[in-house]
């Protein structure tokens, strides 16, 4: 009944991969680094690579994720910019380069690094899947504190809640909720600037990235603020706007699969028509909803 799931049609997904992996290596001397305030504590720096969420005070600096290696020295002028104290901490969102890339050199300035476990076990993987032996920068970049569903840091005057919902862009997403602040880091499985993106090499699921979505909307309220991986600073109504958008979109699959459409016939029926100029190619997204669905 269903056709098989690879195609031609899936090397959209392919060469839009590429330019993330590309900007690993490539130049980044034009890249700035832009500090936007929060709260009178609380910023984020804009640059190449995640969104870095900042805390700043007595306690020293907590940063999440931390970009390219490259970066690092731009990244901690920023900070310097605005605090005398040194980075002390990092919380790594999910395990993807251009969001713990400057571990080794956080860790080099003092920093200790945090994240959920699976963060550690995928990055350890990487590092020993050609060579048997890590590198001293490898060893140095890898989490040193791990958890496997929530923990909190008490800092800057800030409850930090940090917790782990399950498999979603990846098997180690984690959102940090500034509780007092009433503001949530949400790493790459809340973004802004193209539709969800499913790492199926590291156990992501569409359906994990909708109900993180659904959990995001009932701890929140009107008044939050999230900071997605990539994107602008969002308000609950556009994570509910998001979701609205991922149940249209995924009971359109659902109904195209019960007439026995192939995922290629499903790529070429228009389903996302409507909102792909907002949000972009919607080949991997489609491809991950169909595949899950005909694992249910």
């Amino acid at each position: 009944m269903f056709k098989k799931i690879f195609s031609f049609k899936l090397l959209p997904l392919v060469l839009a991969l590429l330019p993330l992996q590309l900007s690993a290596q490539g130049d980044m001397s034009d890249v700035e680094i832009i500090p936007h305030q929060l709260t009178d504590n609380l910023y984020f720096l804009e640059g190449q690579g995640g969104n870095i969420g900042v805390s700043i005070g007595d306690d020293g600096v907590f940063l999440i994720d931390d970009q390219f290696a490259p970066l690092s020295g731009r990244i901690l002028d920023a900070v310097a910019s605005i605090t005398s104290e040194p980075v002390r901490f990092v919380f790594n969102t999910h395990y993807h380069g251009d969001h713990v890339g400057g571990n080794a050199n956080m860790a080099d300035a003092g920093a200790i690094i945090f994240a959920h476990e699976n963060v550690r076990d995928r990055l350890s993987a990487d590092y020993t899947r050609d060579n048997m032996m890590m590198s001293a920068e490898q060893r140095r970049s890898l989490p040193v504190v791990t958890f496997p569903e929530s923990m909190n840091f008490h800092l800057n005057g800030h409850d930090i809640h940090v917790f782990h919902l399950g498999p979603g862009h990846t098997d180690g997403d984690s959102f940090v909720y500034f509780t007092d602040a009433n503001i949530i880091h949400t790493g790459d499985v809340f973004r802004t600037n193209a539709y969800p993106r499913v790492d199926t090499n590291a156990n992501g699921s569409f359906y994990g990235i909708v109900a993180a979505y659904e959990a995001l909307v009932d701890i929140s309220n009107a008044d939050t603020r999230f900071l997605p991986g990539h994107g602008v600073l969002s308000s609950q109504a556009d994570v509910q706007s998001q979701l609205n958008m991922f149940h249209t979109i995924s009971n359109r699959v659902k109904n195209a699969i019960a007439q026995g459409m192939s995922l290629e016939q499903i790529l070429d029926a228009g389903l996302t028509e409507e909102y792909d100029d907002r949000w972009g190619d919607p080949t991997g997204m489609l491809t991950a909803i169909y595949s899950e669905l005909l694992r249910m």
